[in-house]
């Protein structure tokens, strides 16, 4: 069955019990990194997609081209500090054997952007919102059976829909993983063949913008393919699974619904004060006259 289809049977996620903030939820792209010492990048491409608990996260530095040793992404457990406006993760595994980006994130929204302070002041990251409205939808993959032994193993992984744009994640298989117990520099594993590249690259994280098709993966043959969004099904105790080719070998994967809602409003504008709202419109000749929506 088609994900969609079956969503159509999926109850629907009350969302006022959610703790997360509303203007985290949806598909952001990264506009821009300041950094404390007066560099700026604007160039690097970098998606995160949040759901309910959990989030998606991609760092490349060229569509195509980025060294397998330099792919970032992964999936992540969201911990969120309400008093302190913070925003942590929890990653079990990722596509790089360490973790790069170590500090929470201290957030504040502004109309379409979410800007991400890091609380030592190394960086600043202006996150633009891509959403507008839609499907809003979050599965959690917890773990996959090879279906010819039918052995189960934990497998970590996701899928984000939000509106028309989805992410994936599929981290590598156990036997594979087991290997990167000991790296900590992906290229100098490599180039010291401690490590096959193709067991570095087999951790999947992929962007499809605009519908089905991936745009950006750390899987480069796949861009230009399509999500595999078919073979899913629900079990009897309620989980969604899906049949897949991992290595040329069937696997069902096992899922757990972190959200759903059929038509989710995603944030696009924050609220402000009467006063405020009357200065934008008094000075609009000059504060309007060039302003676009920038996502």
């Amino acid at each position: 069955m088609n994900l969609y289809e079956l969503l159509k049977r999926c109850p629907v996620t009350p969302i006022e019990n959610i703790s997360l903030p509303r203007y985290l939820m949806g598909s952001f792209r990264r506009k821009n990194i300041s950094l404390y010492n007066g560099l700026s990048d604007e160039k690097t491409i970098v998606y995160w997609f949040q759901s309910k608990s959990f989030s998606i996260d991609l760092r490349l530095s060229d569509p195509v081209t980025t060294p397998i040793s330099e792919r970032q992404g992964w999936v992540g457990d969201t911990i969120w500090d309400d008093e302190n406006k913070l925003l942590s993760w929890h990653i079990q595994h990722s596509y790089q054997p360490r973790i790069q980006w170590p500090e929470p994130a201290k957030l504040f929204p502004i109309g379409n952007s979410v800007l991400e302070f890091s609380p030592s002041g190394a960086y600043v990251e202006d996150w633009r919102q891509q959403s507008s409205s839609g499907i809003f939808c979050g599965l959690r993959l917890l773990q996959a059976e090879h279906v010819a032994t039918q052995q189960k193993f934990a497998m970590d992984g996701g899928l984000i829909i939000a509106g028309e744009h989805l992410a994936y994640v599929q981290s590598r298989l156990p036997l594979i993983q087991k290997q990167f117990e000991n790296i900590s520099d992906l290229n100098d594993a490599i180039e010291n063949k401690r490590i096959k590249p193709s067991f570095v690259e087999s951790y999947q994280v992929s962007i499809a913008l605009s519908g089905p098709t991936i745009q950006f993966s750390t899987q480069s043959h796949l861009v230009n393919t399509l999500l595999q969004l078919d073979n899913f099904e629900t079990d009897s105790v309620g989980n969604i699974t899906q049949i897949t080719e991992i290595e040329g070998e069937n696997y069902r994967l096992y899922f757990s619904l972190d959200i759903y809602h059929p038509d989710f409003q995603f944030n696009r504008q924050t609220s402000t004060t009467t006063c405020a709202q009357q200065w934008l419109q008094q000075e609009s000749t000059h504060l309007l006259k060039n302003a676009t929506i920038i996502k």
